[in-house]
């Protein structure tokens, strides 16, 4: 027989299945793991360095926030 904590758990799950959702299970990248900042730092910089070098970036992002409905520049 399931305890009652694992019959609350059953119980509010089935009603989020009721309500249309669904249940999913995702990996995320796990930030307490050592050398996370340093390849956040790494990716970081070489983003950087991608839309320096890209002299139509600028444009391109200026031309995108025109296109916002009520963007004040």
């Amino acid at each position: 027989m399931a305890t009652a904590i694992a019959q609350r758990v059953q119980k509010h799950r089935a009603s989020l299945r009721d309500s249309g959702l669904r249940p999913i299970q995702i990996w995320v990248p796990d930030v307490r793991r050592a050398g996370f900042a340093e390849e956040c730092r790494r990716q970081s910089l070489l983003a950087t360095e991608a839309d320096r070098n890209d002299p139509g970036l600028e444009a391109f992002m200026d031309e995108a926030l025109a296109d916002i409905e009520g963007w004040q520049a």
